[in-house]
């Protein structure tokens, strides 16, 4: 629990506290400390991996030696690897908000003469409760870079559910698993392994799909709302 709200703090505290915002950025970042908790959650039933994995030969090297011929593939750490690549994607526009923020800020402190000279310029802001909000209908640059920020995420997701499909879920699907260890002179050509909590660990993975599916059904529909209310 200590861990959920070292890394839900500094998320809250920037969604809350920062002078620009944008369309749907609470929702972006309440979906980002859901994930976090699901990756809290989803990892407990795999953090004594290596004490569930169990052979039948009398050896240990051999025990060790199908494990990691079973698990050949980092499993949390890719999960929070992906975690980051979503934190990136929306620091992405938190960037781009704070980059267009401190221009209009300077275009502000301009004498109007000086404004006057150079012509009118769009303001693709609006003030709202005290914050500098995006307005997405007066610039399309604002809307180009928000959408890459969605599709990112979007890939991202995608790329967490393969990961999950193709990776995780074959690897407890089984009960019980052949392992060849002929390789190995002490151990014996075949042995029959087994993973406790299975059940476990498959509803952990389940759970991480459904959030994944979740986000990339909302950031899909958001980039169609997107595009018909902003582009077209």
């Amino acid at each position: 629990m200590a861990a959920i709200v070292t890394g839900l703090i500094p998320i809250l505290r920037t969604a809350v506290d920062s002078t620009a915002t944008y369309k749907a950025r609470t929702v972006w970042f309440g979906l980002l400390c859901i994930r976090l908790v699901m990756i809290f959650l989803a990892q407990f039933p795999w953090k004594a991996l290596n004490e569930d994995f169990q052979c039948n030969g009398t050896e240990t090297i051999c025990t060790k030696f199908c494990f990691n011929k079973h698990f050949d593939q980092s499993i949390m750490m890719t999960w929070h690897f992906l975690f980051i690549l979503l934190v990136l994607s929306v620091l992405l526009m938190e960037m781009f908000s704070s980059h267009v923020r401190s221009s209009i800020l300077r275009k502000r402190q301009k004498e109007m003469s000086s404004q006057a000279e150079e012509g009118d310029s769009v303001d693709p802001t609006v003030t709202v409760g005290g914050k500098m909000m995006i307005d997405l209908h007066k610039s399309k640059k604002s809307v180009l870079v928000y959408m890459f920020s969605v599709i990112l995420r979007i890939v991202v997701e995608g790329l967490f559910m393969y990961i999950l499909l193709y990776w995780v879920l074959p690897k407890v699907s089984e009960n019980i698993y052949l392992c060849d260890a002929q390789e190995l002179d002490k151990c014996s050509p075949v042995h029959q392994c087994v993973v406790r909590g299975v059940a476990e660990k498959r509803m952990s993975v389940h759970s991480l799909l459904f959030i994944s599916a979740l986000v990339i059904i909302y950031s899909g529909m958001f980039c169609l709302y997107s595009i018909c209310h902003y582009l077209c």
